[in-house]
């Protein structure tokens, strides 16, 4: 369908509680492939849902032309469910073979429709997204959650919709199913409307829709495409305030100038007209005359502060809110070469089930390398870590640490106390140092203020990462070995940039887990390591 797509007209959303969501919003998305970004909490999600009809607008109208697919982040899916089912298609399927085994009945050509096909577009469907070997009546519960994903990404793709809505597809997804999700979704030729934070994905995108502050704003192109746009606007947008601010101290100046030369005025003519001896009737006016014209002066140079004040505010509004992490973190330092992990011929059981093959493993961390551990969900990627971390213990082979501490971050990021402030647990981490200091250390993590003395159990999400990323990095002591585990899931993408600014800072070794290609090289890694069928081998890294 060629004129496929969304139209939201003057839309308005407000909870139950009266928050505001929307207000007034009106925008057209049409064919092509069109990213949706936000930080978390914008409201997103929410715009799908009320695009889908799922929740209805306090005011203005949806129009969706053509039908409608919808793949939300959380799949609303019982384990019991076969493959069929969840793809919409075992009916048909069923009416299928009634027909094959002779039964005509009027029900069966009912059901079918035109769609004598559909096993065949199934199957197709299914290999395309790297699920080709999965059985048709196979239940839910024995699928990973990224093969899940997926299957639901094919159940709609199967529907042939003319809108597709997506909201964050790629989550749960190891590099290979991506990949196969990222060529599907090329192949697709409707009015597709994706929300993600993957940034690979985001580049494969025809145009990028930003929500913030209640509006919606296009931009032609890629993801790359739309960061430099917006990088070249707030170059000007400085630009515009630096000129604005000089402009506003030049009418200052010039305002006190003008009052200073009249005061200077008065003073002269009061001491003239005295010693010129006019009567007091003339003398009057003449003072009068000179008030007027000083006051004039001075309402003219406070109009012209006003506007280049009006002028300042108006240039300050088109800048956005510079949330960068600019962090110093010496203590991190480790030697280069330094051992700070080694293992040799590790193996861990799961279920009376050898996880790493043959022999079992051997994996070092020298500082101050920057590792990347990669392979498909299930490998046994994050019971590495736990293992290197000393919170599991191998069944066979030997473990040698460095002294030095070692820090996990998980993607759930619960390593601190919800019922204390930010503060608080800094303190924790960082006792030997002056108050002072933690409240310094502390705004470089952009808590500042009363920020910093808000309970973690209110923070947003990436107000809890950077909580999160202030402790373990200037904790005592330092953390020499770094673990983060998915690190990015659930992270909008200024949190992601915050946590690569972070990383960049830190001067220790690191492993990552994370399946984010483009955040991999935007943190500097320098040694990449695949686990697969229980083997540990080192790899070049992800071709572009």
């Amino acid at each position: 369908m060629s004129d496929a797509s969304i139209v939201c007209t003057r839309l308005s959303f407000s909870w139950p509680d009266d928050t505001p969501v929307f207000r007034d919003l009106s925008f057209t998305v049409g064919t092509g492939r069109t990213g949706l970004v936000a930080p978390n909490g914008s409201g997103k999600s929410t715009l799908l849902r009320l695009i889908t009809g799922e929740l209805k607008p306090t005011t203005g109208s949806v129009t969706v032309n053509g039908t409608l697919g919808h793949l939300p982040q959380h799949l609303p899916l019982t384990a019991d469910l076969t493959v069929a089912e969840v793809l919409g298609v075992d009916a048909v399927i069923r009416a299928l073979d009634a027909v094959e085994s002779g039964d005509v009945s009027e029900e069966h050509f009912t059901t079918i429709g035109d769609d004598w096909d559909i096993e065949e577009r199934t199957r197709a469907q299914l290999d395309r997204l790297g699920l080709g070997g999965i059985p048709l009546d196979r239940r839910l519960g024995t699928l990973s959650g990224g093969q899940v994903v997926s299957l639901g990404l094919a159940a709609q793709l199967v529907k042939r919709p003319d809108v597709l809505l997506l909201d964050e597809p790629t989550n749960n997804l190891d590099r290979h199913a991506r990949r196969k999700l990222y060529d599907a979704l090329d192949d697709f030729h409707g009015c597709l409307l994706l929300v993600s934070h993957d940034r690979a994905l985001l580049d494969r995108m025809e145009r990028i829709a930003e929500l913030t502050e209640g509006e919606l704003r296009q931009y032609g192109g890629n993801f790359s495409a739309y960061e430099e746009t917006v990088r070249a606007e707030q170059e000007a947008a400085e630009r515009t305030v630096r000129t604005a601010e000089l402009e506003l101290k030049r009418e200052k100046r010039e305002m006190q100038l003008a009052r200073e030369r009249a005061e200077r005025r008065a003073h002269d003519a009061a001491r003239n007209l005295k010693s010129a001896g006019l009567p007091k009737i003339v003398a009057g006016a003449m003072k009068r005359s000179a008030q007027e014209s000083a006051g004039r002066a001075g309402r003219m140079h406070a109009d012209r502060a006003a506007e280049a004040k009006a002028r300042l505010d108006a240039a300050a509004r088109a800048l956005r809110d510079d949330q960068r992490l600019v962090i110093d973190l010496p203590d991190t330092d480790v030697p280069a070469g330094r051992t700070l992990f080694h293992g040799e011929r590790l193996r861990i059981r799961h279920d009376d089930t050898d996880l790493f093959a043959g022999p079992g493993i051997d994996f070092s961390v020298r500082g101050p390398e920057r590792i990347a551990l990669t392979g498909p969900n299930g490998a046994g990627k994050s019971t590495l870590l736990r293992l290197v971390l000393g919170d599991l213990t191998p069944h066979d082979g030997h473990v040698r640490r460095a002294d030095g501490r070692i820090a996990y971050l998980s993607q759930r990021l619960d390593l601190l106390r919800p019922d204390r402030t930010v503060a608080e647990n800094f303190t924790a981490y960082t006792p030997h140092r002056t108050q002072a200091e933690r409240m310094n250390l502390l705004a470089r993590f952009l808590f500042r203020g009363d920020g910093a003395h808000l309970p973690v159990r209110v923070l947003s999400g990436g107000e809890l990462l950077r909580a999160t990323l202030a402790c373990v990095l200037c904790a005592e002591p330092a953390p020499h070995l770094l673990l983060l585990d998915e690190p990015t899931n659930n992270l909008d993408l200024v949190s992601t940039g915050q946590l690569v600014s972070a990383l960049n800072s830190y001067r220790g070794a690191f492993v990552v887990v994370s399946h984010d290609e483009r955040f991999l090289r935007d943190i500097g890694v320098d040694r990449w390591l695949s686990l697969d069928g229980g083997e540990l081998t080192e790899t070049a890294g992800p071709q572009a």
